[in-house]
């Protein structure tokens, strides 16, 4: 077991980062946003982080104390909240694809300012992060406390009062409207959750990777996200988990595959190179044979409901 979790220890955080991602771009969604910002918020706090660990926060031994992760991760998830206030008021009384355009060139926006500050280390960015474990496996013990913390919440949200008033903006925001919900409150909310979500993912990141520059915020990473989502399913918080784990995993599988000659070297690393594309095609495919995503709010129920059958008794 312990040399599985050394040899794979770094794709299986990055599986877990993968969900957190997913869900940062599922909280939107549940008010029916389409934002493309994730990887903006993403690659903002990673530069937190990566700041405030290189050139802020004090520390002397091997590994980077834990509390001031932590503390990285507060940070940017309250600095990731007032931007996308600020950015969510205006922004989000456009609708639909004109939305999606408007997070595009906010993560593109935040992208150029990374290239040209000399504070971000520009195009070559910041390097030599400290660790605050030994192994990237360590980071098991932010990664799963964090998905499960957050899946938990998100539960929790779903069957709330606040859940259902986003479900309903989702399904007919006019209609919500006449019902006397307040439209744009609840969806600043719901992007301001994915914010924060993303921000904190990205500060904790940047000690995972070791480095971080401004191709950790770009829009390939937008279509990746909303992949993680739309794959696994729009309409339950599991979807975004299952499709950001899986796709997550899939170009490491593939690799392996290719190496003990599962499948021939040119092939695997043909499909390494065109993730990107193959995401795409998942898009379009998923969204005409299962729009609703392989993870459905009817299919959970369906294994709940068989869960809770009890086995005949047989009778004497």
């Amino acid at each position: 077991m312990g040399n599985f979790l050394d040899s794979y220890g770094f794709l299986i955080v990055s599986t877990f980062w993968g969900a957190l991602l997913g869900l940062s771009v599922y909280l939107p969604l549940m008010a029916g946003q389409l934002s493309l910002a994730s990887p903006g918020f993403y690659a903002l706090g990673g530069y937190i982080a990566a700041i405030l660990s290189t050139q802020v926060l004090p520390h002397s031994g091997e590994t980077y104390p834990f509390g001031f992760v932590l503390l990285e991760m507060g940070v940017a998830g309250l600095v990731s909240a007032v931007l996308a206030v600020i950015l969510g008021i205006p922004v989000l009384r456009l609708r639909g694809i004109y939305l999606a355009i408007a997070t595009i060139a906010f993560v593109e926006i935040l992208r150029v300012l990374a290239l040209n500050l000399e504070i971000t280390g520009g195009a070559i960015g910041i390097f030599s992060i400290p660790q605050p474990f030994r192994s990237p496996v360590g980071y098991l013990w932010i990664a799963l406390p964090l998905l499960v913390l957050t899946m938990v919440l998100l539960y929790r949200l779903e069957q709330s009062h606040t859940g259902r008033v986003f479900r309903a903006i989702r399904e007919d925001e006019l209609a919500a409207d006449t019902m006397g919900i307040d439209p744009t409150y609840y969806k600043v909310l719901s992007f301001t959750l994915g914010a924060i979500l993303a921000g904190m993912v990205g500060a904790v990141s940047a000690h995972f990777f070791n480095t971080w520059n401004a191709k950790q915020g770009t829009f390939d990473n937008s279509i990746i996200y909303l992949a993680f989502v739309l794959s696994g399913g729009s309409r339950t918080f599991v979807g975004p988990v299952v499709g950001g784990m899986v796709l997550t995993a899939l170009p490491e599988v593939l690799r392996t595959i290719a190496n003990i000659g599962g499948i021939p070297l040119w092939l695997g690393g043909f499909l390494q190179a065109m993730r990107l594309i193959i995401f795409g095609l998942l898009i379009v495919l998923g969204s005409m044979f299962y729009p609703q995503g392989i993870v459905t709010p009817e299919l959970l129920n369906r294994l709940k409901l068989a869960f809770r059958k009890q086995p005949k008794r047989i009778s004497t």
